[in-house]
């Protein structure tokens, strides 16, 4: 697996694309989120230049996994659209701290991908770790997600360690929470 990162400002064009329908594929196809969507493309109001991503690429260039992060000096998706998630805490707004949102896992061309497989895999756990990686190199020293339940378990597997912001609540029928990754010395134990 090939791991690509880079702001979208310096993305190829067609590579931009490809994210922009993988995100719509697994967000409004598969999971069924009220999402903004044009001609089979997800994309949302944090999607701009200055945005870094995250793919994961097979040898024959197929996307196997995205993650988008932004830096909290700027308006991001849980400060913005979930901040009752972090229990009466102020939004973060600091150069160290990152937001790791629309992150997914899916390889289509697989017949099927368990919900358990989601969070445990070598490419789930490989993007995640990368992910991380990125942001540290831009200045992060911790990351905070908008999460379902279970990303817990793939912060863990991925060697970091994963902070609940406040108690869970339930949006759309499903349980999701803030969660605070620390980044120093992450994923050096990560199997």
């Amino acid at each position: 697996m090939q791991f690509v990162s880079c702001a979208a400002n310096a993305f190829p064009d067609s590579l931009y694309s490809e994210v922009a329908r993988y995100r719509y594929r697994i967000f409004v196809e598969r999971l069924g989120w009220q999402l903004r969507a044009e001609n089979g493309m997800e994309l949302d109001q944090f999607d701009r230049p200055d945005t870094v991503y995250v793919v994961a690429r097979s040898e024959d260039a197929s996307i196997h996994g995205c993650a988008r992060l932004l830096p909290t000096t700027s308006p991001y998706l849980l400060g913005e659209v979930f901040p009752q998630l972090l229990n009466g805490l102020p939004p973060p707004n600091s150069p160290e701290v990152w937001e790791l949102s629309r992150f997914a896992a899916v390889d289509f061309d697989r017949q099927k991908t368990s919900s358990l497989g989601q969070f445990c895999s070598p490419v789930t756990v490989g993007l995640f770790q990368e992910s991380a990686w990125c942001a540290a190199a831009r200045g992060a020293k911790q990351l905070i997600t908008v999460s379902p339940i279970g990303v817990e378990r793939l912060v863990r597997r991925a060697g970091f360690e994963a902070h609940r912001m406040g108690p869970p609540m339930i949006v759309d029928g499903h349980p999701i929470f803030a969660c605070l990754i620390p980044l120093q010395d992450a994923g050096k134990q990560a199997a």
